[in-house]
């Protein structure tokens, strides 16, 4: 007479367990009414060569996930943000120098300014900041009437202009995965006119808006949208202007930066895995972006994110001609030297990158590579 009573006990609690659960996972899950991602083909995927594991290791033991990169061309000095606050310069004779320390551990795109010794650097949490000789200062920080959050790269066009990607104004830098989770665009493409210091969107509703660059004659920007990995044009002149088409689509993996090359072509940092070149997730695990239950249960508990998010184990960068072919590209297909890279910069007949996951810029030269 005893078992019963004991039995239902059990079976109460363990209902109780399910409903607690299903509850967390469908009430407090970090996302919301999550939309199916698509994949890219895996016909594009690229035939690895390997060529980034001969890179020069520049700094170190120095850096510290040095994300972008900037160069003033006529000095030819090389800038990085690290995540230890810190930019940092590599000056023409090969020294290292800690130039500024911010009071900010959230650092990512940077850009030289067209005129003075000063960057232009994202910080998540303030927007967007002139950094000098002199000092820092706060350019914007709010568009609309509402926070910038989550800034991640910025160019300055000729007139002083400055154009800038925000990835996502849902999630931040530390649960960026989530983002791709939800598959839902929270991202944006802002401008910021320093003559009447006022900050526009451009354009709204992108996919995890990572990366921006101004083309050669500075006729349109190409932006990255990483989940959905492609990159588009925004036209700035002509009888485009204010439009946008694809630049290229079904790219090999999640573009990151993107930066212009002295030849007008375009290079892009990808984020993959080393067990399935085109995903963003692991061999394997591909159904995950096609269940909304299963999105919402993984976003609840952040060691499945870690699970499903594969791009810190690989290193790609494209080359893009000005007409959105690929021409060349260069990787560490397991990741054995540099993974995770996200910016590729050339600069005399090198390409220089930077990695969220490691301590030095790799330096490739080009002239070498394959």
């Amino acid at each position: 007479m005893a078992f019963k009573p004991t039995l239902q006990a059990f079976l109460s609690f363990v209902l109780a367990c399910f409903l607690a659960f299903a509850l967390q996972v469908f009430f407090f899950s970090p996302i919301s009414s999550p939309n199916s991602l698509q994949l890219p083909p895996p016909s594009s995927a690229l035939p690895p060569n390997n060529q980034l594991q001969g890179v020069i290791k520049l700094g170190e033991g120095f850096l510290n996930g040095p994300e972008d990169i900037a160069v003033d061309y006529e000095e030819g000095t090389i800038y990085t943000a690290t995540r230890d606050s810190w930019l940092r310069r590599l000056h023409k004779n090969g020294s290292w120098e800690n130039w500024k320390l911010l009071e900010s551990h959230t650092l990512l795109g940077i850009t030289k300014a067209n005129e003075g010794g000063d960057l232009v650097v994202c910080d998540i949490e303030e927007g967007l900041l002139k950094v000098g000789e002199t000092g820092v200062s706060v350019l914007t920080s709010h568009v609309n009437g509402s926070k910038i959050s989550f800034a991640d790269d910025v160019i300055e066009a000729s007139d002083g202009s400055l154009y800038f990607s925000v990835a996502s104004t849902k999630f931040g830098l530390h649960d960026w995965y989530l983002d791709v989770l939800e598959a839902k665009p929270h991202g944006q493409l802002l401008k910021y006119d320093p003559s009447s210091k006022q900050t526009s969107i451009l354009l709204d509703d992108l996919a995890f808006a990572n990366g921006v660059a101004l083309s050669k004659d500075q006729d349109y920007l190409v932006f990255c949208e990483t989940w959905k990995y492609r990159c588009r044009k925004y036209w700035l002149k002509g009888e485009k202007k204010g439009q946008t088409e694809i630049f290229i689509e079904n790219l090999p993996g999640g573009p990151d930066n993107i930066n212009l090359a002295p030849d007008g072509s375009f290079w892009i940092a990808l984020l993959q895995n080393h067990l399935y070149a085109t995903q963003l997730t692991p061999k394997g695990l591909e159904f995950v972006h096609t269940s909304k239950v299963i999105k919402k249960f993984i976003a609840t508990f952040p060691k499945l994110v870690d699970l499903v998010n594969g791009v810190k184990r690989k290193a790609t960068v494209v080359n893009v001609a000005a007409d959105g072919t690929i021409t060349r590209h260069f990787d560490d297909s397991k990741g054995k030297v540099m993974n995770f890279v996200t910016t590729a910069v050339e600069f005399e007949d090198h390409l220089y990158l930077g990695s969220l996951n490691s301590d030095f810029i790799g330096k490739l030269p080009l002239k070498a590579a394959n």
